[in-house]
């Protein structure tokens, strides 16, 4: 449970910095943006989904992200999403042949099992498109598609954040 804590407060700052955020550079489908934190730049990747489903339901805004862990040790992929979604649902992500899974809190989603964060990183890099499954509180089961193109360049960007 501490570690549910910890991720959903250092999550959501990427979150709320976003509106303060700056675009630093946009690589294919996925722009880096960055924001000051404890007086240190942090940057981020950011995508929005090309498609989704079902057409008739009011989306929201939907991003998924890859940030820095703010304690160090890798990247912190979150799916932020404009609605809440259903307690104690899983967030699915598919990526070829590989699918992980994300537990939810009010609008955001992370990996469910922290060691496979890489895994999922090194999927981002190696992919063409990503498929998100949600359920929302309503229960509606929602549907995203994000292209990857330009994953690992705006990755490396991150990792060179000054």
């Amino acid at each position: 449970m501490k570690k549910l804590a910890s991720l959903a407060v250092a999550a959501s700052i990427p979150l709320t910095a976003h509106a303060a955020a700056r675009m630093v550079s946009q690589s294919g489908d996925w722009g880096v943006y960055s924001f000051t934190r404890n007086g240190s730049q942090v940057c981020y990747a950011l995508s929005v989904p090309k498609e989704s489903a079902p057409a008739n339901v009011d989306h929201g805004k939907n991003y998924f992200l890859i940030a820095p862990a703010e304690k160090g040790g890798g990247n912190e992929p979150e799916a932020m999403l404009g609605y809440a979604l259903k307690t104690g649902s899983i967030v699915q992500v598919s990526i070829g042949d590989k699918t992980f899974k994300m537990f939810v809190k009010d609008k955001a989603a992370w990996v469910s099992d922290a060691a496979l964060e890489p895994e999922l990183v090194d999927a981002l890099r190696s992919g063409s498109q990503m498929t998100l499954h949600a359920t929302s509180a309503r229960g509606t089961r929602t549907t995203y598609t994000y292209s990857l193109r330009g994953v690992t360049a705006a990755l490396e960007r991150v990792a060179h954040c000054k």
